[in-house]
């Protein structure tokens, strides 16, 4: 009988296939202004895929809740689920940045993430009820400091602080960190903080989980991403976090009392100011993190279309080993078949 890390190692790459294909999907509908139809491609591609894979697999975080999207949703089965099959919780996002693939902007990319259930484990991801989620996340230097500091609340900590705490450990001045967050009314003065202090702002109009993992990744150029942005896209993030060694701090933030009132009568009531980070978000040693991109990100180059060719560029992460592949695929689109689940087509 194999390893659950053996199977874990066997799988990963058909889930980056489900992430490829949706981003060949996607990519049709770029700046067509009909973000919803190109939801639905990307996930007719995944679920295409799915259909045929021997797993157990659960959605336990799902895309399309907060905009009422077409999705694939929480408490969907995923896999043949044939018996013998690994089990294992899946939070997925077929398109992060759905305006941007609307409007034909840089910043969507497709998602997938995944961990291995452990036999007699009731779940492997904690699934954050609320819209969106307060957000500052950061890479390994950072969370190493932190945790040599008792790990502090960053949260409520004044933005000044924590960007004099983020400068020294990472030996720059104020003046040479590089902050993302979202260009939303919300994060005005987040925005103020930031540039009071002496930071270079990077706003980004959509696609939250490539820029909090950003500062994990040497390459970014980005030291810090805050902002309150999608729940989902935070536990997404979270898995790659876990597989880069970075970190972040979230805490669930309520746009309404509405909303507020309604979480509350879902989780326990120390959840809802709870700060969670990446292991209380992903629990356990397995995570698998992948990503396509369709149009260009700072985490991955766009779909590249050529006469009948298509190129895909995409992220394969593993937290057990730690392993971080970029793959480059070349498509023959008219040879190559797409499983697509027909009941998504219809919405196209």
């Amino acid at each position: 009988m194999r390893s659950p890390l053996d199977l874990e190692r066997m799988l990963e790459f058909e889930f980056v296939r489900a992430t490829e294909n949706a981003a060949l999907q996607a990519i049709h509908w770029l700046g067509r202004g009909e973000k919803e139809k190109a939801d639905a491609a990307a996930c007719a591609a995944i679920a295409g895929v799915f259909d045929i894979l021997d797993i157990k697999g659960e959605v336990v975080i799902g895309e399309g809740i907060k905009d009422k999207a077409p999705g694939l949703f929480v408490g969907e089965k995923l896999g043949t689920w044939k018996e013998g099959s690994p089990r294992f919780d899946i939070a997925l996002d077929p398109i992060d940045g759905t305006s941007n693939i609307a409007k034909g902007l840089p910043n969507s990319i497709s998602v997938i993430a995944a961990a291995q259930v452990p036999d007699g484990a009731p779940t492997a991801m904690y699934n954050l009820p609320s819209f969106y989620s307060h957000k500052i996340a950061y890479g390994p230097a950072v969370k190493r400091a932190l945790i040599d500091a008792g790990n502090p609340n960053l949260l409520d900590m004044p933005l000044k602080d924590v960007l004099k705490f983020v400068a020294k450990t990472l030996d720059k001045n104020i003046s040479e960190l590089v902050i993302v967050t979202m260009d939303r009314p919300r994060h005005s003065d987040i925005v103020r903080q930031v540039r009071e202090a002496g930071s270079a702002m990077r706003m980004i109009s959509d696609g939250d989980i490539t820029a909090a993992v950003a500062p994990s990744t040497p390459m970014s150029g980005v030291d810090l991403y805050i902002g309150m942005g999608g729940s989902p896209e935070g536990v997404l993030a979270a898995a790659a976090l876990k597989c880069l060694g970075g970190d972040m701090q979230l805490r669930m933030w309520f746009h309404n009392e509405d909303h507020r009132a309604e979480v509350a009568e879902m989780i326990p009531k120390d959840d809802l100011t709870r700060i969670f980070q990446v292991d209380d978000l992903v629990i356990g040693e397995s995570a698998l993190f992948c990503a396509t991109g369709i149009s260009d990100s700072a985490l991955l180059p766009g779909v590249k279309l050529i006469g009948h060719q298509a190129e895909t560029h995409s992220v394969l992460m593993r937290a057990r080993s730690g392993t971080v592949r970029y793959i480059t695929a070349t498509h023959q689109m008219d040879r190559k078949v797409v499983p697509l689940r027909e009941s998504f087509l219809e919405l196209t």
